[in-house]
């Protein structure tokens, strides 16, 4: 009469079988994730692209948002957008949200002082200005009255923002590649 083989061995079998079952599993599902996470779309220079976002001074002061209205809408690297608004967005995914700062030299420059002009009080004939007030020139450049006397007005003709530090809140909504 043969010898039984002892019961412990199917045990043994039955836990490897299943061991081996558990690691399939644990393959497939990671593969799984990885793959569905490498195809998330992630922003691209070329990529036409909608955000929300609102833009702060160092202050706290908000000088501009669209949350709560339509989505600004643009292609990343066409040079529609400040450099580092348009760098900043690069690699964000749908739905993310992200906060950026730019130094000037990222947003709006530095102030020039060559932009910075004095013009006789005469060139502006009867208008009526006052500080703060936008003027045009001919070629359509504004400037902002800054200060003004009898015989001369200063216009700065730089941009509003120049020389200024901004950071940005910045949510994806939309990735057209």
């Amino acid at each position: 009469m043969e010898a039984e083989k002892p019961k412990g061995h199917l045990v043994k079998r039955a836990y490897l079988i299943a061991l081996a079952a558990l690691a399939a599993v644990i393959i497939v599902g990671a593969a799984y994730f990885i793959t569905s996470g490498a195809a998330t779309p992630i922003v691209a220079v070329g990529d036409n692209i909608s955000v929300y976002y609102t833009g702060t001074l160092s202050n706290g002061t908000v000088f501009g948002t669209n949350v709560g209205g339509q989505p600004l809408n643009f292609t990343v690297g066409a040079g529609q957008m400040i450099a580092g608004f348009d760098n900043g967005v690069i690699g964000m995914k749908l739905d993310q949200n992200k906060t950026i700062t730019l130094p000037p030299s990222e947003a709006y420059g530095y102030v020039n002082q060559s932009l910075i002009v004095q013009v006789n009080r005469s060139e502006f004939g009867n208008e009526s200005i006052q500080v703060g007030g936008i003027v045009t020139t001919s070629d359509g450049s504004e400037g902002v009255i800054t200060a003004m006397n009898a015989s001369t007005v200063t216009v700065d003709f730089n941009p509003p923002l120049a020389g200024k530090t901004l950071t940005f809140q910045i949510k994806v909504v939309s990735i057209k590649k």
